[in-house]
């Protein structure tokens, strides 16, 4: 039970970090240095200092071929999430982000082949009815605005890449801690790092500024920041189950939307928080029908030892 409680801790640490990183990503913007540039730089420095204090772990990227596919779904995750919220309104870009559970029963689907049940497919209308009233709110003058643009695509790239990512930390729970985190870390890295060179050399991001700029202390605080909330993460999802990790993700849409809305990087509108609710229902519905389950094979499997 101590695990447990541990491990739920854990996890609403790192929804409280990702929660409020939009924040440091847009100071760092105004300091002229963009959140892949920012992201890229985070995780390699992370990267740097794991290297350091467990320098065998590259090794395990070899031994176990899966983190490879976390080292890809983690880049993709953070490129998404944390350019989405850099860039556009936090709300909406986290309540993107946040159809993660509606991504993981399709990837659920598809790739183990659990089909949907009749609960399912009703949570799954609820969240495409959500974000429908996000994605298209109507202002008092009747008229469409902000419909789907690049930070909402970003947030739902980052939360079906999340969903992912989550899966094959459930998958690799057996495999070393380091080995999970080098191939996170070196996912950031490549990812943002990469997107960010291509789009520089085409004019599309500015390159980073001069060394030794304002900007370089925040970033180091910034790293370690992360590289705590990355670890919790690990040590709490290889704990739960995905859809409880899920559960008490949702955290992260509190602490983003009382911090964007109190500080202006967000416009809270009717239509949107009943659109924030249906996904945030679509989703508790999703974790707590989880949990239940578990539930009730622990409870039959503890009479069945009994008789």
């Amino acid at each position: 039970m101590r695990v447990q409680t541990l491990a739920v801790a854990a996890v609403a640490f790192n929804a409280f970090a990702w929660g409020v990183s939009w924040w440091p990503f847009r100071a760092l913007d105004g300091l002229g240095l963009h959140a892949l540039w920012a992201t890229a730089s985070i995780y390699a420095l992370a990267l740097v200092v794991l290297t350091f204090v467990r320098p065998k772990a590259w090794r395990l990227l070899a031994k176990h071929p899966g983190l490879w596919g976390l080292c890809a779904a983690s880049g993709i995750t953070n490129m998404g999430f944390n350019w989405g919220i850099a860039t556009g309104d936090v709300v909406r870009v986290v309540l993107c982000f946040y159809l993660m559970p509606m991504w993981s029963m399709l990837l659920a689907w598809a790739w183990l082949g659990n089909r949907p049940t009749r609960l399912s497919i009703v949570q799954l209308g609820l969240a495409l009815t959500g974000v429908a009233l996000v994605m298209w709110p109507i202002e008092s003058g009747g008229t469409a605005a902000k419909p789907l643009g690049l930070p909402e695509a970003l947030g739902l790239m980052g939360g079906l890449s999340f969903a992912v990512t989550n899966l094959l930390l459930r998958q690799l729970r057996e495999t070393p801690s380091e080995g999970r985190s080098l191939a996170m870390f070196l996912g950031g890295t490549a990812f943002s790092g990469l997107l960010a060179v291509v789009l520089g050399l085409v004019g599309v991001v500015a390159w980073p500024p001069a060394t030794g700029g304002p900007w370089l202390f925040g970033l180091l605080a910034l790293a370690v920041f992360y590289l705590s909330a990355n670890l919790t993460l690990q040590f709490g999802a290889a704990r739960l189950t995905s859809r409880v990790t899920a559960l008490v993700l949702l955290t992260e849409v509190v602490f983003a939307s009382t911090s964007s809305i109190l500080l202006g990087a967000s416009d809270l509108t009717a239509r949107i928080a009943v659109g924030g609710l249906f996904i945030l229902a679509a989703a508790a519905f999703a974790s707590v029908a989880s949990v239940a389950s578990v539930a009730s094979v622990a409870s039959g499997a503890n009479g069945n030892d009994a008789k």
